[in-house]
C-alpha cells in the first residue's frame, strides 16, 4: 500500500449451507449444498494456505529484488504470474491481446514518478457465460519499494499477500468453469503496477479501460491481507473499506458471504473517508471510485514491518491469509452469478 496521500440478498449459493469446522477452516456444510452449488465448493476448497505459501515465497523473494515498478525484479515476477496463469488455461483479454497493458513511463513522470522506466500492469480474464460485456475486477498491486541500499525489501504483505490471492482466487474460478459452472459475468484478474510510487497501474487502467468503466461492476482491491496489526494481534479478522459508499448492496453481499463461510471479524474503522489515516485514497480501489465503480478494499492494517526490510513470507499467518482470500472470492462468486448487476445508488 502506498504511503503516498492524494486528495438485503442471501449468499444465493449458499444460502441453504450450514458451515462446519474444518482443519482447513470454515466451510459450507457440503451435505446442505444444493448439488448446482457444489462447483462453488469445490472451487473454494482450492484456496488453500500451502499453495498461497508456495507462490509468495517465489513472488516475495529476493530474486525478485523488491519489485520496484518497472524493475527487473517486477517483470520477473510478473513473468512467474502469467505462466502460472497460462498453466491454469487462463487467458489475457481478446481485447488486449496480451497479459501485458503497458504504463508508460511518460504517463508516470508527469504524476510525479520521477525517473521510473515503463512498467506494466498484467491482465487475466475469465469470460462469464450468460453476461459476458459485465465485468467484475479483483486486482491487487505486484509492485513493491525494490532495494534501498543493498538491502531487498521483499513487500511479502504489501502487496505480495494480495498478488497470491489474487492468483489463487483465479484458479478457483478457473477450476469451476471446468466442471461447468463458469461466472455468468466475466472477471478481470487485475495485477497493477506503480501503486507504490502513486497509484499509476490503476489509473492508467481506468484512463484506459480495456473493458468499458460502465461495464465494470465492481473492483475487489486486495492489498495487505497476510498479517495482524497491533490492535487486533491474533484475531481472525480483516478491515474492510469503502463496501458501502457507492452501492447499498455491496457491503450487505460481503458480509453475508462472510457469515456463511469463515465469519471473520469485518472490521470498518478506516471505512471513512474523513479519517486521519485517509485510506480509502491510498490503494488502487480509488481509482474505481472516482469513476463511479463500487469497491471493497480488503487490509490488514499497518504492521510493524510495514514498508521495512522486514517485510518477509515467513511471517505470513497462511491460514488467515487463506480465509481472507475466501471471503473475497465468495463475495465475487456471488456478484458475478446473481441476476442483477448490484447498483449504483451512492455519490
Amino acid at each position: 500500500m502506498t504511503k503516498i496521500l492524494i486528495p438485503l440478498l442471501a449468499l444465493t449459493v449458499t444460502a441453504s449451507c450450514g458451515t462446519a469446522q474444518t482443519s482447513e477452516g470454515t466451510v459450507p456444510r457440503e451435505s446442505s449444498v444444493a448439488k448446482s452449488d457444489k462447483a462453488f465448493l469445490a472451487a473454494y476448497k482450492t484456496i488453500k494456505a500451502d499453495e498461497l505459501k508456495k507462490n509468495l515465497y517465489v513472488i516475495a523473494s529476493d530474486e525478485m529484488g523488491g519489485r520496484d515498478t518497472g524493475s527487473p525484479g517486477q517483470k520477473k515476477a510478473g513473468e512467474y504470474m502469467i505462466n502460472y496463469y497460462k498453466a491454469l488455461g487462463i487467458n489475457p483479454p481478446k481485447a488486449l491481446g496480451s497479459y501485458y497493458q503497458k504504463v508508460p513511463a511518460e504517463f508516470m513522470k508527469k504524476r510525479g514518478g520521477g525517473n521510473l522506466p515503463d512498467s506494466e500492469n498484467i491482465l487475466a480474464f475469465i469470460e462469464g457465460s450468460e453476461k459476458p460485456e459485465e465485468i467484475v475486477v479483483i486486482s491487487a498491486h505486484y509492485d513493491h519499494v525494490g532495494t534501498r541500499n543493498g538491502v531487498v525489501y521483499n513487500g511479502a504483505d504489501d502487496d505480495g499477500s494480495g498478488t497470491v490471492g489474487v492468483m489463487q482466487i483465479a484458479k478457483a474460478f478457473q477450476e469451476a468453469k471446468k466442471a461447468g459452472h463458469g461466472p455468468k459475468r466475466s472477471i478481470l484478474f487485475l495485477h497493477v503496477t506503480g501503486e507504490e510510487h502513486g497509484l499509476f497501474g490503476s489509473e492508467y487502467y481506468t484512463g484506459n479501460p480495456v473493458f468499458p468503466l460502465a461495464n465494470t461492476v465492481v473492483d475487489l482491491n486486495i492489498d495487505m491481507i497476510g498479517r495482524d496489526d497491533a490492535a487486533n494481534r491474533g484475531k481472525q479478522y480483516v478491515y474492510v473499506i469503502g463496501s458501502e459508499m457507492l452501492s447499498s448492496q455491496l457491503k450487505v453481499i460481503n458480509e453475508a458471504a462472510n457469515k456463511k463461510t469463515n465469519n471473520l471479524e469485518l472490521n470498518y474503522k478506516y471505512d471513512d473517508p474523513a479519517d486521519p489515516e485517509q485510506l480509502y485514497y491510498r490503494s488502487d480501489h480509488y481509482n474505481f471510485a472516482k469513476n463511479n465503480v463500487p469497491v471493497a478494499f480488503f487490509f490488514d492494517g499497518i504492521h510493524e514491518d510495514y514498508h521495512k526490510p522486514t517485510d518477509d513470507p515467513d511471517k505470513i499467518d497462511y491460514p488467515l491469509l487463506e480465509k481472507r482470500a475466501q471471503l473475497v472470492f465468495t463475495t465475487a462468486w456471488e456478484i458475478a452469478n446473481r441476476p442483477e448487476r448490484i447498483v449504483v445508488d451512492k455519490k
